[in-house]
C-alpha cells in the first residue's frame, strides 16, 4: 500500500527535492498538453458539508465536487482519497476501472494541496463514512508549495497571521472564526435595517482626523500637493449626515490610529458608527443592548456562553454605573469628595496614578483611576455612564451638573466594547472644547483633536438631539467566537514586514 499523507520535511535539503519533484511533474504534464492552469473553470453542483448533512438525499445521486487535495492511499487498482472544500471535507473512492488507465495514473501523481475536481456518486463505504465513487477525477490547479505536516498543522503564530491562506486550509477552526465573523456583521446590518437605519460611506482620506482621541497616520496627496491623514474615527461626517436630514445613518468600515500593537489593538481595525436623531445616550443603551442580545443569540445560539473559563450571561438586564459609583463599588474610592483639580492631584498621587498638571484636571483624574483600578473588573456586561467633560470633547453636558456628560461606555470581560453620547449640538460650546483640544496639543499631546471648521459651520446650519455610537467589530467578534487575541479575529493583520525565505 503506498500512503501519502502531508509531506514530513526535515531539511532543506528534502524540501528543495520536493519541490523540483512538483516542479517536474508540472511539467511533463505541460508537455503532455495538460497545463492544469489553463483549465478556467469546473462545474461544481454540490459542496461536501450538505452532501454529509443531507445524505438521505444524495444517496447514489450524482454530485460535482472541487477543493484541496489533503490526503491519498493509494493501493494499486484502487485508491482513495480526500478533498477540503469551503465548507469541509469529504472522502473518495477512486477505482482504476471506473475513470480509466491515463486519468487513474495521474491521479496517482497528485500531490498533497493540489486542487482537483471529483465527478461521481455518493455512498457510504463499508465502515458507514460519507464518500463519492468517483466517475471522473481532474487536476485543476498545480499545488508547487508544500503544506505543513498535516497532524502537527501550523503551529507558528507568527506565521499563521503572516499566511493567512496556509494557516485557513490547515486549521478548519480558524476558518470557522472568519465565517462567523461574517455572519456577526450581517446579523448586524439585518439588526440595523429593521430600525430603518441608513448604511453610508464616509471618507477614509481627510485633511482634519477628528473623532477620537487618537494618533493619526499621516500622508502626503501628491495631486493636490496637500499632507493629508487617514481618518481614526467615522463621526465627524456622519454628523454631517444627520444636519443633512438623514436621522438614522450608519458605517462599518476601516479606520485607522498610529498606536502600537497588543491583544486588544490593530493600527487598522473595523468600527460600526451610527447616529440617530432625536434620541439620546439612553436610547443608545436600549438599542446595544437589543443588538448584543440579537448577535450573542443568532451566532452562539445562546445567551449564555464562554469566554474561556468565564461564563458571560446576555439573558438578563445590563448592569448600569457612573464612573463616580463604579469607582466607589470596586476601588472604595469616593470621588464626590473631590472638589477641586488640586484635591484630584493629591488623591491621584496616593493611588500612584502617572498624570500631568499641565495637560489634565480633576475629571481627567477619575478617568485615570477608573482606567487602572475598575476597568478589568467588569466581566459581565456593564454599562458605565456620565463620563467627566474632560475626556469627553464631543458630548453633551448633563443637564444637572456640567461637569459630567451624558455618555456610556459598555465593558464586558473588563473591555470597552462601545462608546456613546448624547452629541453635542450645540456649535459654540463645540468651539470652545474645540480650542481646550487645540492647547492640549500644543502641550503635545499628539491625540488631541483640532479644530474642524467646516464640522462646526454644519453644526451652526443646526444639528438635531441625537445620540450616536461606535462598536469595535473586532472586539466583538473577540467576544462571540472565544478568541484571545485581536490578530485571530482579523484575516490579515499588520505585521512588520517579513521577506519570505
Amino acid at each position: 500500500m503506498d500512503n501519502q499523507n502531508n509531506t514530513n520535511v526535515s531539511t532543506t535539503e528534502d524540501l528543495n527535492h520536493i519541490l523540483q519533484a512538483r516542479m517536474d511533474k508540472y511539467n511533463e504534464l505541460v508537455q503532455k498538453g495538460k497545463n492544469p492552469f489553463l483549465i478556467t473553470k469546473y462545474d461544481v453542483t454540490n459542496h461536501t458539508k450538505e452532501i454529509k448533512d443531507s445524505f438521505s438525499l444524495f444517496e447514489n445521486k450524482d454530485v460535482s465536487v472541487a477543493g484541496r487535495l489533503m490526503l491519498k492511499r493509494i493501493m494499486g487498482k484502487a485508491s482513495f482519497c480526500n478533498i477540503s472544500d469551503r465548507d469541509g471535507n469529504i472522502q473518495a473512492y477512486v477505482a482504476r476501472d471506473e475513470i480509466g488507465e491515463d486519468q487513474y495514473s495521474d491521479f496517482k501523481k497528485f500531490d498533497i494541496g493540489d486542487i482537483i475536481g471529483i465527478k461521481g456518486f455518493v455512498f457510504k463505504t463499508k465502515t458507514g463514512e460519507i464518500s463519492i465513487h468517483a466517475k471522473e477525477v481532474i487536476l485543476l490547479s498545480k499545488s508547487l508549495q508544500v503544506l505543513p505536516e498535516k497532524f502537527h498543522g501550523m503551529t507558528d503564530t507568527d506565521l499563521r497571521y503572516r499566511q493567512r491562506y496556509i494557516d485557513l486550509i490547515m486549521n478548519e477552526e480558524v476558518k470557522d472564526t472568519f465565517k462567523k465573523r461574517s455572519k456577526i456583521i450581517k446579523v448586524i446590518r439585518d439588526f440595523l435595517e429593521e430600525r430603518d437605519f441608513m448604511e453610508v460611506e464616509t471618507p477614509m482620506l481627510v485633511h482634519n482626523a477628528g473623532g477620537a482621541n487618537a494618533r493619526p497616520f499621516e500622508t502626503h496627496f501628491n495631486a493636490l500637493d496637500e499632507d493629508i491623514k487617514l481618518r481614526i474615527s467615522l463621526e465627524l461626517y456622519l454628523k454631517r449626515l444627520i444636519v443633512g436630514g438623514f436621522e438614522k445613518v450608519y458605517e462599518i468600515g476601516r479606520v485607522f490610529r498610529n498606536e502600537g500593537t497588543d491583544t486588544r489593538h490593530n493600527p487598522e481595525f473595523t468600527l460600526l458608527e451610527l447616529y440617530q436623531a432625536y434620541t439620546d445616550y439612553n436610547g443608545m443603551m436600549e438599542l446595544t443592548e437589543s443588538l448584543y442580545k440579537r448577535v450573542c443569540e443568532k451566532v452562539c445560539g445562546s445567551l449564555n456562553i464562554k469566554y474561556g473559563d468565564i461564563e458571560l450571561d446576555f439573558s438578563k438586564p445590563f448592569e448600569k454605573m457612573s464612573m463616580k459609583e463604579a469607582l466607589n463599588k470596586y476601588a472604595q474610592i469616593d470621588f464626590n469628595d473631590i472638589h477641586s483639580d488640586e484635591e484630584a492631584f493629591q488623591l491621584a498621587k496616593k493611588y500612584e496614578i502617572e498624570f500631568d498638571e499641565k495637560r489634565h484636571k480633576k475629571g481627567d483624574i477619575l478617568s485615570l483611576l477608573f482606567d487602572k483600578y475598575v476597568e478589568d473588573k467588569l466581566v459581565q456586561p456593564t454599562f458605565i455612564i456620565d463620563h467627566p467633560i474632560e475626556v469627553s470633547p464631543l458630548t453633551k453636558k448633563k443637564s444637572d451638573d456640567e461637569n459630567y456628560v451624558e455618555r456610556f461606555e459598555l465593558y464586558i470581560l473588563g473591555r470597552e466594547m462601545a462608546n456613546a453620547y448624547s452629541e453635542l449640538n450645540d456649535p459654540l460650546d463645540q468651539r470652545e472644547r474645540f480650542e481646550a483640544q487645540e492647547k492640549l496639543k500644543a502641550l503635545g499631546d499628539e491625540e488631541a483633536n483640532e479644530i474642524d471648521e467646516d464640522f462646526l459651520n454644519a453644526l451652526m446650519i443646526g444639528m438635531p438631539p441625537t445620540g450616536g455610537i461606535g462598536y469595535g467589530i473586532d472586539r466583538m467578534v473577540m467576544l462571540f467566537t472565544n478568541s484571545q487575541a485581536i490578530r485571530d479575529v482579523l484575516l490579515f493583520p499588520t505585521m512588520k514586514l517579513e521577506k519570505l525565505s
